[in-house]
């Protein structure tokens, strides 16, 4: 009873420890886009710009996550990769507020995705070592969906337009630096050291059959699935995010403040909907939940283009912002449920590498591109229609819900029943 109630202090510590570390990184990779209104005149950035600055955070983060994220499934290192992750991406934020022009901000923003990349396989990892089997979907869909809401929606607006306000865009950059490294103090004070024992030796059943290439996991038919539908839904996201700030304030002419109200709307709605979407899809199926929330997720840029007021906007992104929580069911539950736990940093770190590529390097850069040609509003249709193209592509996911797979075997062994019984 002891060695449990141990494990489930541990749990709590970790999943809170996680939860700050992870949000964190959101607070700071959304900060260019709340700031991006502040600087765009000092520095001569336009929307091209913009979406360049997405882009190459995006394409670092992928090329780190999966590399690193293989790596530690090899090497059984978690922790001293976390610690060092977020105090280099916490510098590097920081020294954004240095910057003398776009040049020298692209450089610092691409070292920052280096070090962001790994975060989130490192950090599911280590939850799905820790966590007790029936809350593994809940921690992983609050470590993922609502820490980023939290951190980097809900609290993140507010707090660094006010601070750009009062102290320049440059302070507000500089200041960012100092809860990463509380953060890290955090990870190195109570995360457990890693054990022999989580170092990849092939225990588990199957995994033989994909340690050798990450391309023996896209056999997998969800593996191959839930990573074209990272490429979809991560330009959902980031097209959206990039963009919305300077849309809200150059298309409808929005005050500072109010855009900081709307965004804090989306953050609100992601942290609701980071964890209600995985609870939902613990009862009815990840896959008839990532098609209904995609569909309601490719309605927010609708609402972006459509809503005539502030208010009425804010409502209706509370109720349609719901992408965030089907990315933990495609980037960490869905896969982990899917391949031996040998290799679901490897899995991880492909599938959100892979759609940071797409999604993330390449959708905003043409984005901006598109924008600066056709106006803003091109922006949002784009954002709509990635949430579209991964809500068809669930619709061929095989079911992986502890839940549901066992109500199923058990309908099946009834019928199987009433059949010998009949006969």
């Amino acid at each position: 009873m002891a060695h449990n109630n141990s494990n489930a202090r541990y749990e709590n510590v970790l999943l809170g420890v996680l939860f700050l570390t992870f949000g964190f990184v959101f607070f700071d990779r959304l900060a260019l886009s709340f700031l991006f209104p502040f600087m765009a005149d000092e520095l001569q950035l336009s929307n091209s710009h913009l979406g360049m600055l997405s882009s190459v955070l995006a394409l670092a983060w992928a090329v780190s996550g999966a590399l690193v994220g293989a790596w530690s499934d090899r090497t059984g290192r978690r922790k001293p990769l976390l610690i060092v992750a977020v105090i280099l991406f916490s510098l590097c934020s920081a020294l954004s507020g240095l910057v003398g022009g776009f040049l020298s901000l692209l450089l610092f923003r691409a070292v920052m995705g280096l070090a962001e990349g790994p975060i989130l396989p490192l950090s599911q990892s280590l939850m799905v070592e820790a966590s007790s089997p029936h809350r593994r979907g809940l921690n992983m869909g609050l470590l993922q969906g609502s820490a980023a809401g939290l951190l980097g929606a809900v609290v993140g607006p507010p707090v660094m337009i006010a601070l750009a306000e009062a102290f320049g865009w440059r302070h507000a950059f500089v200041i960012s630096l100092v809860p990463g490294l509380v953060i890290a103090w955090l990870i190195w004070r109570y995360v457990r050291r890693d054990e022999p024992s989580q170092k990849v030796t092939v225990r588990d059943p199957g995994a033989n059959a994909v340690k050798g290439s990450r391309l023996a996991l896209l056999k997998s038919r969800n593996i191959l699935l839930c990573t074209l539908i990272s490429c979809a839904f991560v330009s959902w996201f980031i097209v959206l995010i990039s963009f919305t700030p300077t849309f809200l304030v150059t298309q409808h002419g929005y005050s500072p403040a109010s855009m900081a109200g709307i965004m804090s709307c989306l953050g609100l709605a992601w942290v609701f909907w980071g964890f209600a979407v995985a609870a939902i899809s613990d009862r009815i199926g990840r896959r008839p939940t990532l098609v209904l929330f995609s569909l309601v997720a490719a309605c927010c840029p609708l609402a972006l283009l459509y809503a005539p007021t502030p208010t009425s906007l804010g409502a209706l992104l509370l109720l349609t912002y719901t992408g965030l929580g089907c990315f933990t069911l495609f980037m960490a539950t869905i896969p982990a449920e899917t391949v031996p736990r040998a290799v679901i940093a490897t899995a991880l770190g492909m599938i959100m590498g892979i759609g940071e590529l797409v999604g993330g390097f390449v959708a905003p850069t043409i984005a901006g591109f598109a924008a600066d040609r056709y106006g803003l509003s091109i922006v949002m249709w784009m954002s709509c229609g990635g949430a579209l193209l991964a809500a068809f592509l669930s619709l061929f996911l095989q079911e992986t819900s502890p839940a549901v797979l066992a109500r199923k075997a058990g309908r099946a062994a009834s019928t199987g029943t009433r059949l010998q019984g009949n006969s």
